[in-house]
C-alpha cells in the first residue's frame, strides 16, 4: 500500500531532514558519548599538564597515586564512550541504509511504473551505494559535534593558561573550515558526477548480461564491448578526478591542521620562555596542540562528507520524487469475465480490435513479433491508458478505471523471459505459498521431468536468473508459475518457443485442459498452441485480418500456412 510519505516529492534536501528526524534519539546518545570520548581525549594533555604543576612539585606519593587514578578514569571513559558511542551511530546509520534500500526498492516494485529516466542498473546502484552515503550523515552529525566540542575544550583550556592561545585555536579553527567549505562544493559536484558515470557503466553492464548470448549470435558483441569501454572509461576518468580532488582536499586540511598545532605549540613555547605561563600550562598546550590534531581532522573533514551525502541523497531524489506514468483507477474487475480490445492504436498496433469471452481459450498468430510485443505489454499495464488510443475492458469495465493491485490478480500477463529468481523449484512457482494448484501446474507445463530429475524434487535449489537450468527448463519453470497463479484471465506471450515439438505439443494439450472455464488468450506461432484454441485470431500490419480455427486457416488462408508451418 502506497503511504502519503511516499506519494509526495521528495528533493535530496527533504530525505536528509527525514534521516536525521527519524533518529534524533541515536544521534543525540551517540553525540553525548562522543562528545565524552573527545573530551576525555583532550583532557588527557590537561591533566598531565596539572600533574606537572602541582604533584611533581608537592614531591607526595598520595598526590601520584590520586592523579594516576585520574588518568585511568579519563582512559576508561574515552575507551567505553568510543565503543558504545560507535556502536549506537553505526547500528542507526546501517537501520537508515537499509530503510532507504527498502524505499528505493519498493518504487520499482509498485505495480504503477515511474517516470524515472534510469536504467536498472542505475537505479540498482542508488538503492546501495547512494542509500548508504545518505545513511552516514546519521554519523556525521554526532561526529561534527563532537569534535566541536573538542575543539571548545581545548580553546577554553589554553584560553585559562593564556586568553591568546584560546583566540588563537578558535581564529585558526575558523579560518580552516571556511577555506575547506569552499573546497568541500567541489567535491559534492565532481562525487554526483562519478556516481551517474558509475552507474551508467553498471546499467550498461547488466544490459551486456542479459544479452550476451544474442550478441554472440550475430557478431554484435565486440561492438557492444567497445560502448561498454566507453562509458567505463568516462567513469574511470571522473573518479581520478573525484581521487584527485579528495586528495588536494585531505591534504590540504591536514597541512592547515598542522600549521594550526604548530602555531600553537611555538606561540606556548615563547610565553613559557617569556615567562607568561608555568612549565605546567606548556605542557598542556604542547599536549593539546598534538592532540587536537585528530578533533581537527575530524572536524576539517565533516564538511566533505555532508556533501557527498547531499550529492547521493539529490540521486535518491530522482527515484523517489518521480511522478506516476498513470493515475490508477480504484474499481475492482468482476470475477470471471471477458477481455475486450476496442480499436487500440499504439507502436506496432493499428486499431486493433477483438473480444475474447469468459471462459474461452483464444490464440493470436502476430506475423509481427513487435505488434506481439506491444499488445502484451497493454495488457500487463506496462502502458498507461492514456499513452494509447482505444480501450481496454476487463469484464466490461475500462482497465484506466480499475486498481492495477486489483487487475494484476484478475488478469495475469506471462511474459516469454520471465524472471527466474534464485531459491527453489517450489518458490519460482508459488512465490507466496498460496496455490492450490501447484502439482497441476507442474504436470500441465511438463515440468515433472526436471522435478524427476532431483531428489529434492520441488526443492531442488535454483540459482539466479536459472543458471542451473537449460532455457527449455526456465520458460516450462515461469509457465509453471503462471499456471499455478490461476488467475481468471491469463495471458501467454510464447510460452513454448524454447521446448522440443512433442513436449509442445503436450504441453498445448495440458494448457487447454487446466484452463478449461477460464479465459486465457496465448500469442504465439506455435501450431500445436494454435490448435489447441477455441479460435484464431491473425495480426498483420498492427490489424486483425482474419479470424477461424487453425485448422481451417492453415486450409484456406496460404499466407497463414506459411507463417506458422514448422
Amino acid at each position: 500500500m502506497t503511504t502519503p510519505d511516499t506519494q509526495r516529492p521528495r528533493p535530496g534536501s527533504d530525505i536528509l531532514r527525514t534521516a536525521l528526524r527519524r533518529n534524533v534519539g541515536a544521534m543525540v546518545s551517540g553525540t553525548v558519548l562522543m562528545g565524552l570520548y573527545q573530551a576525555g581525549e583532550t583532557a588527557f594533555p590537561i591533566a598531565l599538564g596539572l600533574i606537572v604543576e602541582h604533584t611533581l612539585q608537592d614531591r607526595s606519593l598520595g598526590s601520584l597515586a590520586l592523579s594516576i587514578a585520574g588518568l585511568a578514569v579519563i582512559i576508561t571513559t574515552v575507551s567505553l564512550s568510543w565503543r558504545f558511542g560507535m556502536r549506537v551511530l553505526q547500528k542507526a546509520n546501517t537501520t537508515e541504509a537499509h530503510r532507504w534500500r527498502v524505499r528505493v526498492a519498493e518504487c520499482g516494485l509498485q505495480p504503477v511504473a515511474r517516470d524515472v529516466d534510469l536504467k536498472s542498473g542505475e537505479v540498482l546502484t542508488i538503492a546501495t551505494e547512494d542509500a548508504d552515503q545518505t545513511a552516514d550523515i546519521i554519523e556525521v552529525v554526532p561526529l561534527l559535534i563532537s569534535s566541536l566540542v573538542a575543539v571548545l575544550v581545548a580553546a577554553v583550556a589554553l584560553g585559562l593558561a593564556d586568553i591568546r592561545l584560546g583566540l588563537l585555536v578558535i581564529v585558526g579553527t575558523v579560518a580552516i573550515l571556511s577555506i575547506l567549505s569552499v573546497m568541500s562544493k567541489r567535491i559534492g559536484a565532481s562525487t554526483q558526477e562519478q556516481q551517474a558515470r558509475v552507474a551508467r557503466a553498471g546499467a550498461k553492464v547488466a544490459d551486456l548480461i542479459i544479452g550476451l548470448r544474442p550478441l554472440h549470435g550475430f557478431g554484435g558483441n565486440h561492438a557492444a564491448f567497445r560502448s561498454y569501454r566507453k562509458v567505463s572509461t568516462e567513469a574511470k576518468h571522473q573518479s581520478i578526478t573525484v581521487a584527485k580532488v579528495n586528495g588536494v582536499y585531505a591534504g590540504t586540511a591536514l597541512a592547515l591542521n598542522a600549521v594550526l598545532a604548530v602555531a600553537v605549540t611555538l606561540t606556548a613555547g615563547w610565553l613559557a620562555f617569556d615567562g607568561q605561563i608555568t612549565i605546567g600550562e606548556l605542557v598542556m598546550a604542547v599536549g593539546l596542540a598534538q592532540f587536537i590534531m585528530e578533533p581537527l581532522k575530524l572536524f576539517s573533514e565533516m564538511p566533505k562528507y555532508v556533501m557527498i551525502a547531499r550529492a547521493s541523497a539529490q540521486r535518491m531524489a530522482l527515484v523517489l520524487s518521480a511522478p506516476q506514468v498513470a493515475t490508477p483507477g480504484t474499481q475492482l474487475p468482476a470475477a470471471g469475465g471477458d477481455l475486450e480490445i476496442d480499436c487500440v492504436r499504439y507502436g506496432s498496433l493499428r486499431k486493433v480490435k477483438f473480444r475474447v469471452s469468459a471462459g474461452e481459450f483464444v490464440a493470436i498468430a502476430a506475423y509481427q513479433p513487435r505488434a506481439a510485443a506491444d499488445l502484451a505489454s497493454i495488457l500487463a499495464m506496462n502502458v498507461p491508458p492514456g499513452a494509447y488510443e482505444g480501450v481496454v475492458r476487463v469484464s466490461g469495465q475500462e482497465l484506466a478505471d480499475l486498481s492495477i493491485e486489483a487487475v494484476r490478480e484478475h488478469l495475469l500477463v506471462n511474459p516469454y523471459d520471465g524472471e527466474i529468481f534464485a531459491g527453489t523449484l517450489r518458490t519460482n512457482i508459488d512465490p507466496s505459498g498460496t496455490s492450490r494448484t501447484v502439482p497441476e501446474a507442474v504436470e500441465a507445463s511438463m515440468l515433472t521431468d526436471v522435478v524427476a530429475l532431483h531428489r529434492e524434487g520441488l526443492d531442488y535449489g535454483v540459482r539466479d536468473r536459472g543458471a542451473n537450468l537449460s532455457g527449455g527448463q526456465r520458460q516450462r519453470l515461469s509457465l509453471a508459475r503462471a499456471l499455478a497463479a490461476d488467475t481468471d484471465v491469463l495471458v501467454l506471450r510464447d510460452p513454448t518457443t524454447a521446448v522440443d515439438a512433442v513436449t509442445e505439443q503436450l504441453i498445448a494439450r495440458n494448457i487447454a485442459k487446466l484452463r478449461r472455464g477460464r479465459t486465457t488468450l496465448v500469442l504465439t506461432s506455435s501450431p500445436a498452441l494454435l490448435d489447441a484454441a477455441d479460435r484464431v485470431l491473425v495480426l498483420n500490419d498492427g490489424v486483425i485480418t482474419a479470424e477461424d480455427t487453425h485448422r481451417n486457416l492453415l486450409a484456406k488462408d496460404e499466407a497463414y500456412c506459411s507463417a506458422v508451418a514448422r
